[in-house]
């Protein structure tokens, strides 16, 4: 392939394959998501790092699945057709938590809904299936990796199956999919057929014995588990274990008379990978098809900044990341950054902002500590968690002399951090200068962070630091930005609902919210999305990883720790009495300081 073929927009049309002269594409990837060529998503890189190894590559985005006319657009591939619901998982992109419908995509022209089907993966599979039943068909994104195994489905109450069978796809990718999916090509493109691609690190397949398969862990099957939630919150446990590249064992999940069959994770991409990875000749625009219909909305936060890493060692109980990314955190080179941040600052429509420089964890740029490098996640403890482990090494330094060379930079007036950053790291770092520069030039008069509540029951099971270490981080960036003379504010992230939040753990984050003085506009309900653990926790009312009892807040319950969070609503009024009355703390009903709401009016009044 020639240098101007891999810097135009990868192909959506027979149009642009005929200006290239191709009468075939080797791979078409088909996306719940709008094309847009830049780097934060998932279709783009894919399509990128295939198109780099010299194969022809053609996007079908956002079909319409209601026929089959659109799955028919760019033909039948060589290889395989690479379907993924987008960089989103679809029911979550389209479905609110309490189950009603959102009112703007953010991954679609003009923000505009319903461009996507529920399910999106075996929808679209399904339909390939009804035009090109023999074509291979790879699955791979977040959604079908956090379906690999039988699985809880929060929007139907139940235990489905692998998404593999009811997508009647060939192959699944699981987590970041770069090694997976050139390896899967190079073998395609030698001649071994799909259904003898069985050994690549970071897949799922089919089987229909176990007669070939060695050095395997048999976990609860999907009926054992649709049938058991005791059974389900261990079979969730022994997959959480194996997800190491380094010990990670292939799993192995009878579904009726055949098996699922999950290949130890892939190993995360090394410095010189990532690199590579982004430094392809990405656009950094969207397609130029959706100008007229208002462009696509996420490309806007994402457009000028920088992903410097990938993994999180954090391991939240409510995050999906350990199940995806991975805990083993990669990172890019200094190097590679600032070639991105001079690609940026280059672009017309930059106005001197850089948005974000970070990943899941902003503030991560290595493992934990030097065993991960070479022997994976330890078993029986966590990085960070409720306490640090005594391992944990921690250092910002790298991460500061990125962010002080592209404040550097000619045309740069600001270098925002807009990634999750861990508090309880910062606190462990033995200087203060990554506190410091952090308040002085990385903030844009609010910080997020998330605290998620103030119970110590509910943080041990989300797996979250105590909140004294919040309020001592809390009162250490005011005390900082006092002494630069700077008036920011730190706006906390709060979960509510989650599973072992008892009425009286809301009353008790109610209560810290009065003494800070914060009022949240908006509070989080928890949401029971695929592959974490406090899903686990949600359904089967059990900690997984001790299988002791766990109490779910449920319907009215919820409601009324959700209103505590928002007590200073007059139309939460109502719920808040009732829980604390419930609660037994009618103390905090009154017009002293300490009350949440003042007593109910008489009739008279």
């Amino acid at each position: 392939m020639d240098k101007s073929n891999k810097e135009q927009f990868l192909v959506i049309n027979r149009k642009e394959m005929k200006a290239r002269g191709w009468n075939r594409l080797d791979f078409i990837l088909v996306s719940g998501d709008a094309y847009v060529d830049h780097p934060s998503f998932g279709t783009a890189i894919i399509g990128r790092v295939l198109a780099d190894a010299g194969y022809k590559v053609g996007i079908i985005p956002q079909p319409d699945w209601t026929g089959t006319e659109d799955f028919r657009r760019l033909g039948k591939p060589r290889y395989a057709f690479l379907v993924s619901a987008g960089n989103m998982d679809s029911m979550v992109n389209k479905y609110t938590v309490n189950k009603n419908k959102r009112r703007e995509d953010a991954y679609s022209p003009g923000g505009k809904t319903d461009r996507r089907p529920d399910r999106a993966v075996i929808v679209y599979c399904n339909r390939i299936k009804e035009v090109y039943n023999r074509k291979p068909i790879i699955i791979g994104g977040l959604e079908a990796s956090l379906r690999r195994f039988a699985y809880y489905d929060y929007w139907e109450d139940r235990v489905r199956r692998s998404i593999l069978f009811d997508s009647r796809a060939d192959l699944l990718v699981y987590g970041m999919a770069e090694r997976q999916i050139l390896k899967i090509a190079r073998n395609m493109e030698y001649g071994l057929e799909v259904n003898h691609i069985r050994h690549i690190p970071g897949t799922c397949y089919i089987a229909n014995s176990t007669e070939d398969l060695y050095d395997y862990k048999m976990i609860p099957s999907f009926a054992e588990t649709a049938s058991s939630k005791k059974k389900y919150a261990r079979c969730f446990y022994e997959q959480y274990l194996e997800q190491d590249p380094f010990y990670g064992q292939t799993l192995v999940q009878k579904h009726k008379d055949r098996f699922l069959v999950q290949n130890p994770p892939a190993e995360p991409l090394d410095q010189k990978m990532m690199d590579y990875v982004y430094s392809l000749p990405y656009k950094r625009e969207y397609h130029p098809v959706y100008e007229e219909q208002g462009g696509v909305p996420a490309l806007r936060e994402v457009k000028f900044s920088i992903t410097s890493s990938r993994g999180c060692f954090g391991d939240c109980s409510y995050c999906s990341l350990a199940f995806h990314q991975g805990r083993i955190v990669s990172s890019r080179s200094k190097e590679s950054i600032m070639a991105e941040a001079r690609e940026i600052t280059s672009k017309e429509d930059f106005k001197g902002y850089i948005h974000d420089v970070g990943g899941p964890t902003a503030n991560f740029r290595k493992p934990a500590c030097q065993k991960q490098r070479y022997e994976g996640i330890c078993r029986d403890r966590s990085c960070l968690g409720f306490t640090p482990c005594p391992s944990l090494e921690v250092d910002h330094s790298e991460y500061l002399d990125i962010l002080q060379s592209l404040r550097e930079l000619e045309g740069v007036k600001k270098v925002f951090i807009r990634s999750g950053l861990r508090y309880d790291y910062i606190l462990e770092d033995d200087s203060d200068q990554f506190f410091r520069e952090l308040c002085e030039h990385h903030v844009s008069g609010q910080l997020k962070a998330a605290p998620e509540h103030a119970s110590e029951r509910v943080l041990k099971l989300m797996n979250r630091p105590c909140i004294e270490k919040f309020e001592e981080f809390r009162q250490k960036f005011y005390h900082y930005n006092r002494e630069i003379g700077q008036e920011q504010y730190i706006l906390p992230y709060l979960i509510s609902g989650h599973p072992g939040s008892k009425l009286k753990d809301a009353v008790k984050l109610a209560e810290y919210l009065r003494d800070i003085g914060h009022h949240p506009e908006q509070v989080q309900d928890f949401y029971p999305t695929p592959g974490t653990m406090s899903t686990t926790m949600y359904y089967t009312g059990l900690n997984p990883r001790t299988l002791q009892d766990v109490h779910v807040p449920q319907g009215h319950e919820k409601r009324m720790q959700r209103a505590l969070l928002q007590y200073k609503y007059s139309r939460n009024y109502n719920l808040v009495y009732e829980a604390l009355k419930k609660t037994g703390r009618e103390d905090l009903i009154g017009q002293h300081p300490k009350a949440l709401i003042p007593p109910r009016k008489s009739k008279k009044e």
